[in-house]
Order: structure tokens, then C-alpha cells, then sequence
């Protein structure tokens, strides 16, 4: 789904964004501006680089609209390093609790695991040949040609018979090459030595430690620690994938890699901040109490959204040109509760609308991951062939819609626990009841038979819908 930003117009985005997400087109035309404009940025003047700031985004909406999805589409669309975090879990600097700047941490975590991935396989033919070298020395160790400290297979003379040890044993081993790549010997067992890192827990006594000191004395001591091989014993199929993770991390420059990663995360960062609502202050209803440390917690942020340099393990990253998207319901609060500083931290302001019946049918049936699909597709792992009928999907679409307006409003979310009390019946009775091969259609007096009762009890919808 990744491509590069200069192929993504911002109507491609929101093309590719309404093929998971049903409706809500302010959001996806905000977002699609906001990326489209990382690469307008990094493609201007070198002067003006350095001076265009991102347009961050609060999104304002009921849970299950859209928003966290969003936000995940568009990084996943951008292949950009993301994070999401929910503000209510951080505490204002000198509270027992985490720091606003662990999400920063979180962000160069992400891009490093992502070009670690990369550069995995840029590395991974010649990793894959070393896995087969060390796995050949254990099952046939080479024997070296009396007269050279190689040898060298001829094509041409194959089929002749070989004249030396050397030789019997180097065409042994590229027979045995082939059956290693071909899967033939994959349950064999062999003995491994696998590298292991002695880095103890460690606990501090008398005062609190943050993430990051803990972290750096962890790897300084891990460092100092000598590593010690391990012997396992493992079948050929399990020692590739050890082996290779070992090989492919001695090929990769982590220098390289911390250096491109921060250089990602800087530019092309996205850290969702969900929940912002949750360290909203009440103005009218007084101060003192919690609200202390939510508008702590906000004047943290601050410096964070605005641009800062904060330290990680892997090297300083600047928050200059990150893009932060918050989001939050606002029902108790409202976004004028948050300080003028933070509300002017995000200027571009997007309210979601809340889902009518006909985005819940529309969200059962055009969506790439649309929920039907993911029933169809366990159902078929079973060999049983799913089917849902157009009016099925609207009645379960009206029931969802209903239940949401009458008890809570939990948009797109309430059609998981509708699917789930409708399909959980077949779902335990494949395969001893229903076996392979079977066929079942979802009507909508199936939908009505199954589902109707239970709307109807006010009572018993409550703990189960």
C-alpha cells in the first residue's frame, strides 16, 4: 500500500482512504493536504525548509467515527513512522507516571524497527547464503583440496567422477544446498549456537529513574556483558529463521540505520495523540484537584508540538516538522477548555460526523477489511463457503444504528458486537456440526430471528450489545 509521496496527490490519498474508511471526506481532505504538503516541503528551497511548519490537526468526534483509523491509513499510505498514544496516560513532570516525551521515544522506536526492516532485505540473499554455509558445515563439514585453500565446482565436469575428497565432498554439498532451499530437509534436527546478550533486570531503590536513563544504563551494561553461545537443538526450518535474524543484523550498519531513522522520523513522523479531551480542563467548574495535572500535562505537550529537540537512545531528534494529529470526543469538554497555548498548537480543526444507517451498511459492504469479508474469509480457512444478503446487511445496518441511538453510541464499533452475537452460533459449530464444503447464506430473517428479540430487551442488550 506504501508509495512514494511524490505519486500521492492529495485526491489519490483520499482515494486510497475511502477504500477503508466510509465517508467523513473534511477529515480525509485535511489529512491528504497535510501529507501532500511533507513532500511540497521537502522539496522547497533549502532556506524555506527549515521555516514551513505542519499544520496539525485535532479531530473532533464520537468514539468509532473514524478518527484513530485515519490517522493509521494515512501513515500506513505514507509508509511514515506512527505512534499512537492516549493523552490521558501521561502525568506532568514530577508525578510518578509517564513523561509527555516518551511518545517522541516511541516514534524513533517505530522508524528504527522500520529500517531495520528494510535494510533486512537489502541484505537478505547474501544473509540467506551464510544460513545455508553454516548449516551445510554442521550436516557436511567442507574437506579442504590438498593443493589450494579452495575449490571450485566446474559446471562442464559434473558428471565425470570425482578424483579427490575435496571435490566428492563439495558436489555432496551443493546436492544438500538445493534440498535446504527446496524445504526437503526442514524437519531434520541439527545443533545451533545461538548468541545471547547476559543483560540483567535492574531495579533502582530510592528515587524514580525515567524511561530513558533506564534504557541507557540497560544497554551500557548489556554492552559491558560479554555474549555467550547457547547450543539448541532445533529442526533446519526453525534454524534458518534464527540464523538468518543473526546473519542479517552482522550485514546491517546500525549507525546507518539510527541515522536514517531519525532522519525519517523527523520529517515524515506522525504522532497521534488520542484522548486530548482527557486532560481538557472544566474552566467553569473550579480549579484544584485533577485539573492541576491536566493542564501540567498540557503545558508539557506544548514544547513538544511546537518543536523541541529530545534525547533518545538512538541520538537527539528535533519535533519541528512532525505531524501531530490529537483527537477526541469532546463530550464533557469542549476544545476551547484546552490552554490558548495547545489550541494554537493545532490550527486546523476537523469535526467527524456521527455514522447514519446507511454508512453502516456501506461499512459492511465496501471496505477492503469490511468486517463480512473477515467472516468470510475465517469461515472459508474451514473450507464453509459465507454469503450476505443486500438486505441482511441493511437490517443488520438499521439494528447496529438503533442500538447505538438507544443505549450508546459507539458508531462503527456496535457492528462488531452485532456480527459477533449473529455469526457466533455457526462459528462454534464449524466444523463438527458444519462441515467442509457447506454453504451459508445470511438472510435477513436470519438476521431478524437472531437479533430482533434481543434489541427488543432494553435490559439484556445492555450487557450484550
Amino acid at each position: 500500500m506504501a508509495q512514494s509521496l511524490k505519486d500521492l496527490t492529495p485526491r489519490q490519498i483520499v482515494a486510497e482512504l475511502d477504500q477503508y474508511i466510509i465517508g467523513q471526506h473534511d477529515a480525509k481532505r485535511n489529512v491528504a493536504i497535510a501529507l501532500r504538503n511533507r513532500w511540497r516541503r521537502m522539496n522547497a528551497p533549502d532556506d524555506m525548509q527549515r521555516e514551513i511548519t505542519p499544520n496539525n490537526i485535532l479531530l473532533i468526534g464520537a468514539t468509532g467515527v473514524g478518527k484513530t483509523e485515519i490517522a493509521r491509513r494515512l501513515a500506513k499510505l505514507a509508509d511514515a513512522p506512527f505512534t499512537k498514544v492516549e493523552a490521558s496516560k501521561f502525568t506532568e513532570v514530577g508525578y510518578v507516571g509517564r513523561d509527555v516525551e516518551s511518545m517522541v521515544r516511541d516514534l524513533v522506536e517505530q522508524s528504527v524497527s522500520m529500517v531495520k526492516a528494510a535494510k533486512k532485505e537489502q541484505v537478505q540473499t547474501r544473509a540467506q547464503q551464510m544460513v545455508e554455509d553454516t548449516i551445510l558445515d554442521i550436516l557436511i563439514p567442507p574437506v579442504k583440496a590438498a593443493q589450494s585453500t579452495g575449490f571450485v565446482l566446474e559446471d562442464r565436469n559434473a558428471d565425470r567422477i570425482p578424483d579427490s575428497d575435496a571435490e566428492l565432498n563439495e558436489r555432496t554439498r551443493e546436492r544438500f544446498r538445493e534440498k535446504i532451499r527446496a524445504g526437503e530437509m526442514d524437519d531434520r534436527k541439527i545443533e545451533i549456537e545461538v548468541q545471547q546478550s547476559q543483560v540483567p533486570n535492574i531495579g533502582m531503590i530510592g528515587g524514580t529513574v525515567d524511561d530513558l536513563s533506564m534504557m541507557n544504563i540497560q544497554e551500557m551494561i548489556g554492552g559491558m556483558m560479554p555474549r555467550r553461545g547457547r547450543k539448541r537443538k532445533v529442526s533446519i526450518a526453525e534454524a534458518k529463521k534464527i540464523l538468518l535474524e543473526e546473519e542479517a543484523a552482522k550485514l546491517i550498519d546500525m549507525d546507518e540505520v539510527k541515522e536514517e531513522a531519525i532522519r525519517r522520523a523527523e520529517n515524515s513522523g506522525i504522532i497521534f495523540i488520542d484522548e486530548i479531551d482527557k486532560v481538557a480542563s472544566n474552566r467553569g467548574g473550579g480549579s484544584g484537584g485533577p485539573d492541576v495535572s491536566r493542564e501540567g500535562v498540557q503545558r508539557d505537550l506544548l514544547p513538544i508540538v511546537e518543536g523541541s529537540a529530545v534525547n533518545t537512545k538512538y541520538g537527539v531528534i528535533n519535533t519541528d516538522h512532525i505531524l501531530f494529529i490529537a483527537a477526541g470526543a469532546f463530550h464533557v469538554s469542549k476544545p476551547s477548555d484546552l490552554i490558548p497555548e495547545l489550541q494554537g498548537r493545532f490550527p486546523i480543526r476537523v469535526e467527524l460526523q456521527s455514522l447514519s444507517e446507511d454508512d453502516f451498511f456501506q461499512i459492511l459492504k465496501a471496505p477492503k477489511n469490511a468486517l463480512t469479508k473477515q467472516y468470510e474469509a475465517m469461515m472459508q480457512a474451514e473450507g464453509v463457503d459465507l454469503t450476505f444478503q443486500d438486505d441482511a446487511l441493511r437490517e443488520i445496518a438499521m439494528i447496529a444504528f438503533q442500538v447505538n441511538a438507544e443505549i450508546e453510541n459507539i458508531g462503527a464499533r456496535r457492528l462488531q458486537t452485532v456480527m459477533s452475537q449473529l455469526l457466533n452460533d455457526f462459528m462454534f459449530d464449524i466444523p463438527d456440526v458444519i462441515g467442509a464444503n457447506a454453504h451459508v447464506v445470511v438472510t435477513k430473517e436470519m438476521v431478524r430471528e437472531k437479533l430482533n428479540e434481543l434489541v427488543k430487551d432494553h435490559d439484556l442488550s445492555q450487557y450484550i450489545l
